[in-house]
């Protein structure tokens, strides 16, 4: 879903919305924040270390004084093979020699760290919050949204599902590294979808694992509109997604304008790259000023508003037009097409010499053998490539789709040009 640029507002009335949108709490929410602190005060809408279900018992995963569940949660992502591989998947700009700009890694640390400001104001469970910040990405294909859409391109003219990358850290948490995590920190790490942002965010009512099942094969069987359909069953759920919104949006301007791309002057907020300390400040105490006390995440009209336009100004200036798919679209296509085709022909053959075999199943079997379990890699064919894919970091997929297919040219990414 692509966001329209709002036209109807010229430079003049943005700027103006942007400075009737506080940066401090209210005296009066200050006040009785501070009071509710001194008397104890629990939000009895936060989601308690109590509460957390797992698919399975394990005694390993019991929570303990010093351990809590959902600090288990933390500590089970950060030790994935994929939530590593964070460093090296691009978040916009991929072919740029400019170690400063941001990569995934960097952004999943910014979304936790904004959701726990905002969820600590609120009283909320800041361990979930971490741990649905960190784990919210781990499905992302290489080459941000653009290697995303290359995947679900192939994948679905195959077989007539959809590839989402929020669906696919479910998977991997869940299924490809046996992870165990709680039904809170998958179900936010599936619904943390920024794409869709909202006004009011309220609670689905989830549940159940067989619940969150039929959502994540809702969201592959139909696409957008079961993704469109998607909400927390958590506060810290919302939390987070709002918070990813918050994070990517002044951060994808500051490096649009590092990498040289555009200049300060182009948007119509007038503040260029110091957009993202301006959203940074603005938008955690306008979320905290509507929230706090309620059984809702919720921001002002303003703020609304001026996030969607924001959002859709970037669509148009940055990612349609100077991320990666303006520049290597048609060449990124083509090099997942291709790359997709090889994988499966190589599973068909049961070539173990392959690179998927030797990279991928191998691997991934080894993890699940300490859970007394196996990747039935056999089942479907299909998903085994897209889980391979997906899992690869920008400069692994590079390498390999040169070496297999010498007619794909990635630009070579250099630091110093001798003249």
């Amino acid at each position: 879903m692509t966001p329209r640029f709002d036209t109807s507002l010229d430079a003049t009335a943005v700027r103006e919305r942007i400075a009737s949108i506080p940066d401090t709490l209210s005296d009066e929410l200050t006040a009785r924040m501070i009071e509710d602190r001194e008397r104890g005060w629990v939000n009895p809408y936060r989601t308690d270390n109590r509460q957390a279900i797992r698919r399975e018992a394990r005694r390993s995963d019991e929570a303990s004084i010093w351990r809590p569940s959902f600090v288990r949660d933390v500590e089970k992502i950060i030790h994935t093979p994929a939530y590593n591989r964070y460093a090296g998947k691009t978040q916009v700009f991929s072919f740029r020699s400019n170690d400063d700009l941001s990569r995934r890694g960097i952004h999943v640390q910014l979304v936790s760290r904004i959701a726990r400001d905002i969820g600590y104001a609120l009283g909320l469970n800041c361990d979930l919050i971490e741990a649905i910040g960190l784990g919210h990405d781990l499905g992302h294909t290489p080459f941000g949204h653009a290697g995303e859409r290359a995947l679900n391109d192939v994948y679905h003219a195959r077989t007539g599902r959809w590839f989402f990358h929020n669906v696919h850290s479910v998977r991997v948490l869940d299924a490809l590294y046996g992870r165990n995590l709680t039904l809170q920190t998958l179900d936010g790490c599936l619904t943390h979808n920024g794409e869709y942002e909202q006004r009011v965010f309220e609670l689905s009512g989830l549940s159940s694992f067989d619940e969150l099942d039929e959502t994540v094969e809702a969201c592959c069987s139909d696409g957008d509109l079961a993704i469109g359909r998607l909400r927390p069953m958590t506060l810290e759920g919302c939390v987070v997604r709002i918070s990813d919104i918050i994070a990517y949006v002044g951060r994808d301007r500051q490096d649009a304008i590092a990498a040289g791309l555009l200049d300060e002057d182009v948007f119509a907020d007038g503040l260029g790259g110091r957009y993202n300390s301006w959203i940074l400040s603005h938008a955690s105490v306008d979320i905290i000023e509507h929230s706090y006390g309620k059984d809702r995440i919720e921001m002002s009209e303003e703020l609304f508003a001026e996030i969607s336009r924001a959002k859709a100004e970037n669509y148009a200036k940055i990612y349609r037009s100077s991320g990666i798919e303006g520049e290597r679209a048609e060449v990124l296509a083509r090099a997942f097409s291709l790359m997709y085709e090889h994988c499966l022909g190589d599973l068909r053959a049961r070539d173990e010499s392959s690179y998927i075999f030797r990279h991928h199943i191998a691997r991934i079997d080894a993890t699940l053998r300490h859970y007394g379990k196996r990747y039935e890699w056999e089942r479907d064919l299909d998903q085994t490539v897209v889980d391979y894919i997906a899992s690869m970091s920008d400069g692994y997929f590079a390498e390999l789709a040169t070496k297999l297919f010498p007619e794909i040219k990635f630009p070579q990414r250099t630091y110093i040009n001798e003249r």
